[in-house]
């Protein structure tokens, strides 16, 4: 765990205790530095361990130890992206990438450690009595030791570990997904279908009506850095995607074209947008249109980008060029 004196931390005051209830919800990956979304299905796996300790508070924790480095350390011994001091890590550390060793500094073996540990002082927290949330109690319990919120009967006023569990928090609730998708009907229901597979990268040719799969490299399409990315990952590329959130209640073709000529005979205009209503690029009329995404809410749209990119939730503006918009239909 982070000690007095790390360099990682920049206090901010007390902690808004309230705050650390209202941290609940899906990882926003895209909503995290770059330098943690690589380990963000650890996270997530962490993250469903017990109740109140979330992926984005994991995550969030994760920045403020050691800024997602799996090689740091500090003077009182502490190690690794989650920086446990060895004697800690012995008790909750576990192979979990099967690579045949324990260590934290491992990534994977540290994080799920880190949940196991932040669970253990979240169950410790509610049983105390203490004042303040118990969410915030365990972080505190990470950062200055449980002993030290025994002897104050709460968090310690130490400078250090109140602006660590202000900062956490903070970041916990800017990388919280708020997965909650209101309305009724086909497009709210595949809306709903489509967020369960948030993170998963995009795949070429890859995802049917059933879910994710491998797909195929053709020409420049499906290769990352040289080698062919599509044939060894399991996701959904853009139509695919869209495709699968409607199913079975609406039978989209596969191609984001074919989608388009199916649903051109309902067009909405941007002012007029509805939960799940799909949007589409074209590099030049119905014949050349090379994306589709499913309107979100709030200006927003989920969607499938491209090889190398995950399937998140962005503003419309973030998504293809505006130049290349071609038009919105309702299924």
């Amino acid at each position: 765990m982070l000690l007095l004196g790390s360099s990682f931390i920049a206090a901010s005051g007390a902690p808004n205790l309230e705050s650390a209830a209202a941290v609940a919800g899906g990882l926003n990956v895209s909503a995290m530095p770059k330098a943690g979304q690589i380990y963000a299905k650890w996270y997530e796996k962490a993250g469903g361990l017990c109740e109140g300790i979330t992926p984005a508070l994991l995550a969030a924790q994760g920045q403020a130890e050691s800024n997602f480095s799996p090689t740091v350390g500090s003077g009182a011994g502490a190690v690794g992206i989650a920086q446990f001091l060895p004697a800690t890590f012995q008790n909750y550390g576990q192979d979990e990438d099967g690579n045949g060793r324990t260590s934290p500094l491992d990534p994977a073996d540290a994080i799920m450690a880190q949940g196991r540990f932040m669970c253990s002082l979240y169950s410790r927290a509610k049983k105390s009595g203490y004042s303040g949330d118990p969410v915030a109690l365990a972080l505190a319990g990470y950062n200055a030791g449980w002993g030290a919120v025994e002897r104050y009967a709460g968090i310690p006023p130490y400078k250090e570990t109140t602006g660590y569990v202000s900062k956490i928090l903070a970041d916990a609730k800017r990388w919280t997904l708020n997965l909650s998708v209101s309305g009724t009907g086909a497009g709210p229901d595949a809306v709903r279908r489509a967020t369960q597979h948030l993170g998963l990268p995009y795949v070429w040719g890859g995802g049917t009506p059933e879910g994710p799969s491998t797909g195929f490299c053709d020409g420049t399409n499906g290769y990352l850095n040289g080698a062919c990315f599509a044939a060894t990952h399991s996701g959904f590329d853009c139509s695919s995607f869209t495709q699968f959130a409607y199913w079975p209640s609406i039978k989209l073709p596969r191609v984001a074209s074919d989608q388009y000529g199916a649903t051109a005979g309902k067009p909405v205009s941007r002012s007029e947008l509805k939960v799940g209503d799909l949007l589409f690029w074209t590099h030049g009329g119905p014949g050349g249109i090379y994306h589709v995404a499913m309107y979100y809410g709030d200006g927003k749209i989920i969607q499938a980008p491209r090889t190398g990119k995950k399937i998140e939730i962005v503003p419309i503006s973030q998504a293809m060029p505006e130049r290349d918009y071609y038009g919105a239909t309702r299924p």
